[in-house]
């Protein structure tokens, strides 16, 4: 642990009232079970805080942390959103802005760059991937959303999410349909459409939590879908036949945000200080949930074959596509729009 105590302010020195507590919304499942393990419940035993989760899916975080700050009734402290919401004009109106917050981390050498922003701190990056059932299928294995479209060749049912940030789904049939990495961005809607009337047959589920995602695989509802590697991961773990593949992937990133407003924002602040300070802490989530961790040492006290498993740096180069968030933000509403509209 690096520097945690400079910031806990004496937290630890006096006994914790019965009233410190800090609320995090998650989206629940093995995401939550990861957190609460390896950094909740060490922060609580290390400062007496009380570290109270709430569920909800991304999308209704966004909801209900914007309907808070516009009624003035704030409940929650923070909550982990996407990379690409973080940067957008609605994200900022209702986050606390973490310049002065993020001032001791500026020389961290072991942080990458923008470990903390004043629109909110990297908790983790992953991927939304394609993942499989490898028992599913004799002799090769699906690698590209091309393969995904391959009902023939890769029989059995599909699946996709459905929430408030379509892009990647419509990005994935864009490749599919052979349009290149490059040249994804900006995102031809109507062709993506098209492509996925193809195989709008065969997606047995529309997914909107990342329990819903896991569970379908477990249930054989199908043997292809599109899911995090937060959630994959979690699947091996239990034991599951399951695969993914690289050259499949979209690379995202989740940031704390803090709520403007926040009942407890002085305890959201610690436990955010307590995670950038505890590579360990990180290094165990990351293990638990294969992310990658915004500390270098967290990644290097992590099992090599964990880190095997991780996108590696050639896979960023040469296949895993990091998605323009401008251009997404900028079009959210459309994109959203267009999505609603062929989804019913």
């Amino acid at each position: 642990m690096l520097c945690a105590a400079a910031f806990m302010g004496g937290a630890t020195s006096r006994p914790a009232l019965a009233t410190d507590r800090v609320v995090i919304a998650t989206t629940g499942g093995a995401y939550d079970a990861a957190l609460r393990k390896w950094w909740f419940d060490p922060f609580t035993v290390k400062t007496g805080v009380q570290v109270v989760s709430v569920a909800a899916t991304n999308a209704e975080m966004r909801a209900k942390a914007a309907a808070m700050v516009k009624t003035g009734n704030v409940t929650w402290d923070l909550y982990p959103d996407g990379e690409i919401q973080v940067s957008s004009q609605d994200h900022l109106a209702i986050a606390e802005q973490l310049d002065s917050f993020c001032v001791q981390f500026k020389d961290r050498q072991d942080l990458v760059p923008d470990a903390c922003i004043p629109a909110g701190v990297r908790l983790f990056s992953t991927a939304t991937l394609m993942a499989y059932d490898p028992k599913a299928f004799v002799g090769s294995q699906p690698a590209t959303w091309a393969d995904m479209w391959n009902t023939t060749k890769f029989p059995g049912g599909r699946s996709f999410p459905n929430f408030d940030d379509p892009w990647r789904v419509m990005a994935a049939a864009l490749l599919a349909d052979g349009v290149k990495r490059e040249n994804l961005f900006p995102l031809d809607v109507d062709r993506a459409l098209k492509k996925l009337d193809e195989l709008r047959p065969s997606i047995s589920l529309w997914w909107k939590t990342g329990d819903q995602s896991v569970q379908g695989f477990r249930e054989k509802e199908y043997s292809v879908g599109q899911i995090w590697l937060t959630r994959a991961s979690a699947l091996k773990s239990e034991g599951r036949s399951i695969a993914w593949s690289n050259k499949a992937a979209f690379l995202v990133g989740d940031r704390l945000t803090v709520v403007k407003g926040a009942p407890n924002r002085d305890n959201a602040l610690k436990l955010i200080a307590f995670w950038l300070d505890s590579p360990d802490i990180q290094a165990k989530v990351c293990e638990a949930l294969l992310c990658t961790p915004p500390s270098s040492a967290a990644i290097a006290l992590m099992p090599q074959a964990v880190r095997d498993q991780m996108p590696s740096a050639q896979d960023v180069r040469d296949n895993i596509v990091v998605p323009d968030a401008k251009w997404i933000n900028d079009h959210a509403a459309e994109l959203l729009e267009q999505w609603n509209n062929w989804i019913q």
